[in-house]
């Protein structure tokens, strides 16, 4: 998770947040920094993106402006958009109210625990 000002196009923070990316188990062997793939919308369509995910080993699958459709894309970007709805039913983050963004970015921290924790309780 990277927090930036609302004005801000997401695409900026683009290398911040794959830098941000936990570590990821493989199936054989060690560990891996980063994630094989990742499937981002025609808003990362652009060199400066393209490029940092080739630098880091990342294959790329961004739907291309004017060439392709983002239904291709669906399957998983709704997990992402999925999470967002989920988010913005905790009301502290749907609207921000706190100017200070270490105070912002413990709500949304404690907002995804909340979701990971009904997660587990659903499937215990």
């Amino acid at each position: 998770m990277v927090l930036s000002p609302g004005n801000r196009h997401e695409s900026k923070l683009f290398e911040a947040l794959l830098d941000a990316v936990p570590l990821v188990k493989q199936k054989r062997g060690g560990r891996r920094r980063r994630p094989a793939k990742v499937h981002v919308d025609k808003a990362y369509d652009g060199r400066p993106c393209r490029s940092a995910l080739s630098r880091r080993g990342i294959k790329v699958r961004i739907a291309r402006r004017g060439k392709e459709s983002s239904e291709k894309l669906g399957l998983h970007r709704w997990v992402v958009e999925r999470t967002f709805a989920w988010l913005n039913g905790q009301r502290r983050l749907r609207v921000r109210y706190e100017r200070r963004l270490d105070v912002h970015e413990a709500f949304v921290k404690l907002g995804c625990a909340l979701l990971t924790w009904q997660a587990v309780l659903r499937y215990c």
